[in-house]
């Protein structure tokens, strides 16, 4: 695509965008107020105090108009000015209750304009436009701080979301073929389906209310633990969170009292053989195969406990 080509569909995209949040309109989510009156009544009321000076620059508004907006809030009630208390020659302003509850208000109304918006969309949507979204974010704004990633137990769905995500990613990048995606799906149908949370567990690694990772412990019988389905999405990668899902597991493994930790895997999957070897895992055997499709290397590893 072309430089004029990518302009005018982000052109495009700002045009639907301002549409859909019906930002155009003069009464933004049918109150009186603009969307620079919203934005400004939220940057005050959040801030808890702010001077015009700040509010000036952070929302690169004119001063002149600015103060112009501010005076008519002022004489609406919905703000008031005190002294700094770490400059006494500067003032901050500060919403009242009058202007807490229109700014909560405002939160509510655009709350519930995105749910409603965001309930006509199927399953796993959401999701996917908010993970869109962070894209936009971390890409064209510098200042923008990845959200933070957390680790959880799997719940309703999950499952199946490490069907999908495995399934589509070995084909994309290494052309395997469906039936990887078969034995995804084995693995993942049988620990559902047999699930002993005494012996076995899966983590979910999520960003964001995104899932970006994921592994399993199953019970592989006489006291062998078998670690299985390990994968961070390429938009989490270099977080650590491999390393971090790998120690999970082998801390769970001994706490339940596993005497030895195995798992299987590719050879061409470096950055994972690569923190198996660092966390003791040793190799045992390795085989030729074409399992998926493509000629790969595959080869077990175990870690005792």
């Amino acid at each position: 695509m072309s430089n004029l080509s990518l302009i005018e569909t982000a052109r495009d995209f700002n045009r639907f965008y301002t549409n859909f949040l019906g930002l155009l309109n003069k009464a933004y989510l049918d109150t009186p107020f603009t969307l620079t009156d919203a934005r400004i009544l939220f940057e005050i009321g959040s801030h808890g105090g702010i001077s015009a000076v700040a509010l000036a620059r952070d929302l690169q508004l004119d001063p002149a108009y600015l103060s112009r907006i501010l005076k008519r809030f002022r004489a609406e009630g919905l703000i008031e000015t005190n002294r700094d208390p770490a400059d006494l020659r500067s003032q901050v302003i500060i919403v009242t209750d009058q202007g807490r509850e229109t700014f909560e208000e405002l939160g509510r109304r655009s709350n519930a304009q995105i749910a409603a918006r965001f309930d006509r969309l199927a399953t796993g949507e959401p999701e996917a436009a908010v993970s869109a979204m962070h894209t936009i974010r971390a890409l064209l704004d510098p200042a923008a701080k990845p959200a933070p990633a957390i680790i959880r137990a799997h719940r309703a769905g999950d499952i199946g979301w490490i069907v999908q995500s495995q399934g589509r990613f070995y084909a994309e990048e290494y052309g395997w073929d469906l039936r990887f995606e078969a034995l995804v799906a084995e693995v993942a149908g049988k620990f559902l389906a047999n699930f002993d949370p005494a012996k076995e567990y899966c983590w979910i690694a999520e960003r964001g209310g995104i899932n970006v990772g994921s592994v399993l412990v199953t019970n592989g019988g006489d006291g062998i633990a078998k670690l299985r389905l390990l994968y961070v999405d390429k938009s989490a990668r270099g977080l650590g969170l491999g390393k971090l899902l790998v120690d999970e597991c082998i801390h769970f493994s001994r706490q339940k009292g596993y005497r030895e930790l195995s798992l299987w895997t590719n050879d061409m999957l470096e950055t994972a053989r690569a923190i198996y070897v660092k966390a003791g895992f040793r190799l045992v055997s390795e085989e030729r195969h074409k399992m998926f499709g493509p000629e790969a290397n595959g080869q077990n590893w175990v870690l005792d406990l």
